[in-house]
């Protein structure tokens, strides 16, 4: 039997292998590198490595794989190394959906543009854009951002550029961003964190700053380690990043749930899923989770996941390990819950508040939060399932050095100039102009009460103090003005009653509090068969195809 001849080679059968040489190069780690070394010294996974764990198996397709600095032997002519460039870009794939990924090689001159190609990450902003698919930002040092030995390999110092950040805020306006901080995140990097819809720290690894301990130093005398300066404990408090992951596995995890409830641009509607947790399901114990004692807390979380779709409706409703509510930014603003979860399968935003810090009193950065949630869900076109039991604004010397009513001005304005619909529930109390802001969201909502509401410009109980405290001041002793005060309080009981409210209108439906699912559930179809798709065509007529400045494309952050 004759042979099997050999496949002809090509005419650039040379070239090809030369690329191939390459790339083999710089896809294999150099276990020698001192900056792959220092890498995993750090209990860092490699840049390779962490595109590998974050998408679909096989599915990432590099762009620019050989972008960088070839080492050439000068006599014989041969590679010798290959120094790539300090990011790798390219697109593959999330649970079957296409992503665009920008991901940092800190173990390149720690990711200093002097250390890469300049275009390479603003390329892959521009990718996710033009391909209209999430952008995944792996961030780990400057991500491209200036270094001083720059200077001397230019010859020149230079006056700073925006390093990208116009395509990023041009990407955000488009796409949903998600960006992972997986070591020291400083300069450019850090900006570019802030320009994300979505952004996650991990506990022990990662820290951001506008800049380093050694510029610190030098500018204020402040001698401060990276995890003083900016570590989990600031930034996950102050609102700089959204949530804390206790791994770089449980922060790719983190991403891959929070895309899982947007689109991939603003041009589609949010993913629906199948659901088998029945629409009509009702759980008894909401009729009895708001305690009659009004100064007596509960938690809201438990009230949540009762309403929202269970993963498994063969277990109790409920847990937290059963339930699709996914909160996010659990760690700061923590008056108020914000999150995502599925009605019937249909991804909505779920917003209301936390009793147990400050009473629900909506603070400074409770309302940063409150603005930047329903922002990121107008924008994409999120329907949001509103919760209210608002006692107003947190008050007091504290909260007026916080500047609370100027951020909770921002809030009062998303809320009511967000075109996206929501399903209103007072579950306890709407007091004063917050009460009023959460509890009216727009003119044409959809809106419902609990027999638990208690509502009002003031709380009873404030409000008796200052209306009457003439009467109140000109008791005789504290046990008299108690007693005085109980009296008052008592006149109050009937006309507090939220079903005098509905006798006058002022509620369009009080509802049982088992009705609320069965009730949300419908409401999400109706929004996404007849409500969404014609602001689906808004959108796509306000933004076009046109990204050029001109279509007034810019998010809100």
């Amino acid at each position: 039997m004759a042979s099997e001849s050999k496949k002809p080679r090509g005419e650039w059968e040379d070239k090809i292998d030369e690329l191939r040489q390459q790339q083999k190069l710089i896809r294999e780690p150099n276990l020698s590198d001192p900056g792959y070394i220092r890498q995993k010294q750090n209990n860092k996974l490699w840049v390779r490595e962490r595109i590998d764990a974050l998408l679909d198996k096989g599915s990432f397709v590099e762009v620019a794989s050989i972008a960088g600095g070839p080492v050439y032997d000068e006599k014989t002519g041969e590679l010798k190394s290959f120094v790539p460039a300090n990011a790798v870009t390219g697109s593959g794939k999330i649970r079957g959906r296409k992503v665009c990924v920008n991901a940092d090689d800190f173990s390149v001159r720690g990711g200093h543009a002097d250390g890469g190609i300049g275009m390479k990450a603003v390329y892959g902003e521009m990718l996710a854009r033009k391909y209209r698919v999430p952008l995944i930002r792996l961030l780990d040092g400057s991500s491209g951002g200036g270094s001083v030995a720059l200077y001397l390999s230019m010859g020149a110092i230079y006056i700073p550029a925006l390093g990208g950040t116009g395509q990023s805020m041009d990407t955000m306006a488009v796409v949903p961003v998600a960006s992972a901080l997986l070591g020291p995140v400083v300069g450019l990097a850090a900006a570019k964190t802030v320009l994300s819809h979505f952004s996650v720290m991990v506990k022990g690894l990662s820290q951001l700053f506008a800049a380093g301990p050694p510029v610190v130093k030098q500018a204020t005398f402040e001698d401060l380690t990276k995890e003083q300066l900016g570590g989990v404990d600031v930034h996950a408090v102050n609102g700089t990043v959204d949530n804390v992951a206790t791994s770089e596995q449980d922060a790719f995890e983190q991403i891959k749930t929070f895309l899982s409830y947007l689109p991939s641009s603003i041009f589609e509607l949010p993913p629906i899923v199948s659901s088998s947790d029945p629409a009509d399901r009702c759980e008894d114990f909401l009729a009895s989770i708001i305690p009659k004692r009004r100064a007596r807390p509960y938690d809201v979380r438990s009230l949540i996941r009762l309403v929202v779709d269970v993963a498994d409706p063969s277990k109790v409703a409920g847990g937290e390990d059963n339930t699709t509510f996914w909160e996010m930014g659990a760690t700061w603003g923590k008056s108020i819950v914000t999150g995502f979860a599925r009605l019937s399968g249909y991804p909505v935003g779920v917003l209301s508040s936390d009793c147990y810090q400050g009473g629900g009193a909506v603070d400074a950065l409770g309302s940063q939060k409150t603005t930047r949630f329903v922002n990121l869900c107008d924008h994409f076109g999120i329907p949001i399932l509103n919760l209210v039991d608002q006692p107003g604004f947190a008050i007091g010397s504290i909260a007026e050095r916080a500047a609370t009513i100027r951020h909770g001005g921002a809030a009062m304005a998303a809320l009511y100039n967000a075109l996206i619909p929501m399903y209103t529930v007072i579950i306890r109390r709407a007091f004063g102009v917050a009460g009023g802001a959460f509890a009216n969201p727009e003119e044409q909502g959809y809106r419902v009460a609990w027999p638990s509401g208690d509502w009002g410009s003031l709380p009873l109980e404030g409000g008796i103090e200052a209306a009457y405290k003439r009467q109140l001041d000109a008791t005789n002793s504290p046990e008299e003005r108690d007693k005085l005060y109980q009296q008052l309080l008592g006149q109050f009981d009937v006309v507090r009653d939220p079903l005098r409210t509905a006798h006058k209108f002022g509620v369009e439906e009080i509802i049982d509090p088992r009705e609320t699912r069965p009730r949300a559930c419908a409401w999400a179809a109706e929004m996404y068969e007849r409500i969404l798709p014609q602001l689906l065509t808004v959108r796509t007529t306000k933004y076009g195809i046109d990204l050029k400045p001109s279509s007034g494309r810019a998010y809100k952050l």
